[in-house]
C-alpha cells in the first residue's frame, strides 16, 4: 500500500531558489498580515477552495461537493480564474459558452449543474462584485471561490485548504525545488483542512499521526476525504458502463492530462493489472500529434481494451478532430467524486449550511432590522 508522502520528489539542487522564493512570498503575506495590502470582506458568504502546493490536490470534486450541498437551498455561483482560457476579464457562462472561453474545470462544473452561475475572473474582488451587482446574478446566496488560497485580496469567510495525502506538506519543499507555493505556516489562514486522496483502509492511528503532525491550531478543523468513482460515461454516445461491469482481463489506457493522475491509476489497479498510461501536464490542449499518439498507442494495445479518462480531460478531448473510430468507441470519463471518512460529512456539511445561512443577504438585512429597532 502507498503511504503519505510517497509521490513527492525534491530537487535537491534548487533549494537555493525555493529559499529566494520564500521570501518573496514571506514577504507578500507579511504585507497583507500587516494591512499594506488589503483584504476585502463581502455582504455575501463566500467560502473558498485551494491547496497550498501545486495541482493536483482535488479541488474540482470538491467544489462539486459543495455545490451538492449547496445548490438545491441557495442559488450559488461558482468564480474561477479560468486557469488556460482564451478569454480575458470577467466573463459569466452562458449556455451557448464553450470551454476555451472559460477553461475546462469550470466548463465541466457548468455542464453538470445548469442551475449554478460559474463566472471567471482573474481578479477575485471584481469578479464577487460583477457577480452581486449585475441584473443576471445579482440574487446570488453564495459564492465558492476555485483554487484562491492564495488571492488573499478576499477574505473569504470560510477558507479550506486541501492537501493531498500523498503530497503532504511536512515533507514537502517550496518551489521550485518541491511544490509547495508558499511556506507551511501559510496552513494558519485555514479554517477547514482537508487531507485529501486518503486510502480507503487509512487505519485510526494512522490518521491520529497525521492530526499530530499537521499540528493545527485549536480553531481549525481537520477532515479526511477519499476518492470514490461513478459509472463510466462514454464520450461520443449515451452509453454507461459500471467500472465492475469491465473484464478482469481487461487492457486499460489512462489518457490524462491532470496534475496528479497516480491515485486514479492505483485505484484502477483493482480494476486490472493491465494498465497503459498515457499522461500529459495538467490543463494540456491536445494537438495533431497528440491525436495521432493516442490512436496509434490504443491501436497496438491487444483486446478486450477501453480508454478511461478523466472529466476535465473529457471537456478537451470530446471536441478534437482526428480521433479514429476505435478511440472514440471506446473512450470513458470517470466521473469522481469525494467521500468524507471517520464520520465526518454532517458535521462538515452543518458548518457550511449553517455559515451560509447565517450570513446570507435576507439574515443580514433581517439582523440590520432589529438591530435598528433596538
Amino acid at each position: 500500500m502507498r503511504t503519505e508522502g510517497d509521490f513527492i520528489k525534491i530537487n535537491e539542487w534548487l533549494l537555493p531558489l525555493s529559499w529566494l522564493y520564500g521570501l518573496g512570498v514571506r514577504l507578500r503575506n507579511w504585507m497583507f498580515n500587516i494591512g499594506l495590502k488589503k483584504s476585502r470582506s463581502f455582504d455575501i458568504p463566500v467560502i473558498s477552495v485551494g491547496n497550498i502546493t501545486v495541482g493536483g490536490s482535488g479541488k474540482t470534486p470538491h467544489v462539486e461537493y459543495l455545490i451538492n450541498l449547496l445548490h438545491e437551498k441557495f442559488r450559488v455561483a461558482v468564480l474561477s480564474r479560468g486557469y488556460k482560457r482564451k478569454s480575458h476579464g470577467y466573463l459569466l457562462a452562458g449556455k451557448d459558452t464553450t470551454m476555451p472561453e472559460i477553461g475546462d474545470e469550470p466548463f465541466q462544473m457548468k455542464s453538470k449543474y445548469s442551475d449554478i452561475y460559474v463566472a471567471v475572473d482573474k481578479d477575485r474582488c471584481h469578479g464577487i462584485d460583477r457577480l452581486t451587482t449585475d441584473d443576471a446574478t445579482k440574487d446570488v446566496d453564495a459564492i465558492l471561490l476555485d483554487d484562491a488560497y492564495q488571492h488573499r485580496y478576499v477574505k473569504p469567510g470560510i477558507n479550506i485548504l486541501l492537501i493531498d495525502y500523498h503530497r503532504l506538506i511536512i515533507y514537502d519543499k517550496l518551489l521550485p525545488a518541491g511544490r509547495m507555493r508558499e511556506p507551511k505556516e501559510g496552513t494558519s489562514r485555514a479554517d477547514i483542512v482537508i487531507i485529501t486522496k486518503c486510502p480507503k483502509d487509512l487505519k485510526p492511528m494512522e490518521f491520529r499521526v497525521l492530526k499530530r503532525a499537521l499540528n493545527l491550531y485549536p480553531y481549525q478543523d481537520l477532515y479526511f476525504t477519499t476518492l470514490r468513482y461513478n459509472a463510466l460515461k462514454a464520450l461520443f454516445s449515451d452509453e454507461r458502463l459500471s467500472l465492475n461491469a469491465l473484464p478482469k482481463n481487461v487492457n486499460i489506457m489512462l489518457l490524462t492530462g491532470i496534475a496528479s493522475p497516480e491515485q486514479i491509476m492505483v485505484d484502477l489497479q483493482a480494476v486490472s493489472k493491465r494498465i497503459t498510461p498515457l499522461t500529459f501536464g495538467d490543463h494540456h490542449q491536445f494537438t495533431a500529434e497528440d491525436v495521432e499518439r493516442i490512436n496509434s498507442t490504443f491501436a497496438a494495445m491487444p483486446k478486450p481494451k477501453v480508454i478511461i479518462t478523466t472529466e476535465k480531460d473529457a471537456t478537451r478531448l470530446e471536441h478534437l478532430d482526428g480521433l479514429s473510430n476505435e478511440t472514440k468507441s471506446n473512450i470513458y470519463a470517470l466521473p469522481i467524486r469525494i467521500q468524507f471518512m471517520l464520520g465526518g460529512e454532517e458535521e462538515f456539511n452543518n458548518k457550511i449550511i449553517s455559515y451560509v445561512r447565517k450570513n446570507s443577504r435576507n439574515s443580514i438585512l433581517v439582523k440590520r432590522k432589529n438591530d435598528h429597532k433596538a
